[in-house]
C-alpha cells in the first residue's frame, strides 16, 4: 500500500500569517495534531534557516525544535526532516540529537539528510557552502559517523572532512540498528552515495526524472552488490487540491515558487482530487512507494482532509 507523508507549514515557504510568535506555533501544532487523525504515515518539516524563494524578516521555524516538541505531542504518526543539512551540524552532534527525538518519541524519528543547497542559510549563518562534489563527499563521511554513533554507541573517524575519536552516542536510539535514513537528491554524484547508504530514496521532479534516476540507482546497487529492493523510493511535491479545478489552478499560481509555471506543473499535482491522484498513480506505476506531499494552505483543516479523505484512497 502506498504511504503518504505530510511537509507541515513552518514558514520557509512564507506560509504563515503574520501573527504573534506563539499563535504561528500554535497553528504548526494544531496541523500535527490533524496530520496524525487524519492518517497521515507521516510528518516532515524543511531543514532551513531563512525563508524561501526570498528572503524575508518573517518567522521561519527550526526543523529539529520542532520535532522534538512534537514527538511528545504525537504519538503514532512518524516525523521526520526533509531533509537535514549536513553541513549545518556536526555529524557526531546530529546523530545525538537523532538518537534523542526517536527517545522521546519512542522509535518514530525518520532520518532525511542531505547534502544541502540553499546558498542564503549558508551565507547569512556563517557555513562554507563549498563545492557540491565536496558537500556530497562530506556527507558520505557524516553518515559514516551516524550510522557506527547509532548502531555500536560509539565512532573513531579520520577522513577529508570530519575526524571525531570514541565519540559516545547514549542513550541509543529505539530503532535498530538505526532511524530509517531517507536521502534526498538527485544528481549522479549523490545516487552513489544513496546506494552505500540510503534506506529510502527520495526526490522530486517529473515523471520521466525520476524513472531516469531509479535505473542509475539500479546500476550502482548492482556495481557494489546491493539488493535495489531493498530501498524504498520517494517522491515529494507540491500539491494544490480543491473541488473546483480552476480554483486548484488559481491557487497553485500564487505559491511562493522560483519555477515557471510549464516546470511547476510537471513535477507537481494540481487540481480536483482525482486529477492529483492520478498524476502521483503515474509515479506509483514506475516504483514510487512513498509521497511527501506539501498541500497548499494546509494550515486550513478543510484542505488537509479533502486531500486525506478523496485523494489518498484513489492511490495505488
Amino acid at each position: 500500500m502506498v504511504k503518504v507523508g505530510i511537509i507541515i507549514p513552518q514558514g520557509w515557504r512564507l506560509d504563515l500569517p503574520d501573527i504573534e510568535q506563539y499563535a504561528q506555533f500554535e497553528m504548526i501544532k494544531n496541523a500535527v495534531v490533524e496530520a496524525e487523525e487524519l492518517g497521515f504515515d507521516s510528518f516532515w518539516f524543511y531543514d532551513h534557516l531563512v525563508t524561501y524563494p526570498k528572503v524575508e524578516r518573517r518567522s521561519c521555524f527550526e526543523a529539529w525544535t520542532l520535532l522534538s516538541a512534537f514527538s511528545i505531542l504525537t504519538s503514532k504518526i512518524r516525523l521526520g526532516t526533509l531533509v537535514t543539512c549536513n553541513m549545518y551540524r556536526n555529524p557526531a552532534l546530529l546523530a545525538k540529537m537523532a538518537s534523542i527525538v526517536d527517545v522521546i518519541s519512542k522509535g518514530r524519528l525518520e532520518m532525511g539528510i542531505g547534502a544541502g543547497w540553499y546558498e542564503e542559510d549558508f551565507t547569512r549563518y556563517g557555513y562554507s557552502i563549498m563545492k557540491p562534489w565536496q558537500r556530497i563527499k562530506a556527507l558520505d563521511e557524516a553518515l559514516q559517523i551516524m550510522k557506527d554513533m547509532w548502531s555500536k554507541g560509539e565512532a573513531t573517524f579520520e577522513g577529508r572532512y570530519y575526524r571525531v575519536k570514541n565519540a559516545l552516542n547514549y542513550p541509543l536510539p529505539i530503532q535498530r540498528p538505526w532511524p530509517k535514513i531517507t536521502i534526498g537528491g538527485g544528481g549522479d554524484m549523490m545516487m552513489k552515495v544513496v546506494a552505500r547508504h540510503a534506506d529510502r530514496w527520495n526526490s522530486s521532479g517529473s515523471v520521466d526524472f525520476m524513472k531516469e534516476r531509479l535505473q542509475i540507482l539500479k546500476q550502482n546497487c548492482s556495481s557494489i552488490g546491493r539488493n535495489y529492493n531493498e530501498i524504498e523510493k520517494s517522491y515529494w511535491g507540491l500539491v494544490s487540491v480543491r473541488k473546483n479545478r480552476e480554483e486548484a489552478v488559481s491557487r497553485a499560481k500564487l505559491m511562493p515558487t522560483s519555477s515557471t509555471w510549464d516546470n511547476f506543473v510537471k513535477r507537481n499535482a494540481v487540481g480536483r482530487p482525482e486529477d492529483v491522484a492520478d498524476f502521483l498513480n503515474v509515479y506509483v506505476d514506475e516504483g514510487i512507494d512513498e509521497f511527501f506531499v506539501y498541500i497548499e494552505d494546509s494550515l486550513n483543516v478543510e484542505t488537509m482532509r479533502l486531500f486525506a479523505d478523496e485523494v489518498i484512497p484513489r492511490l495505488g
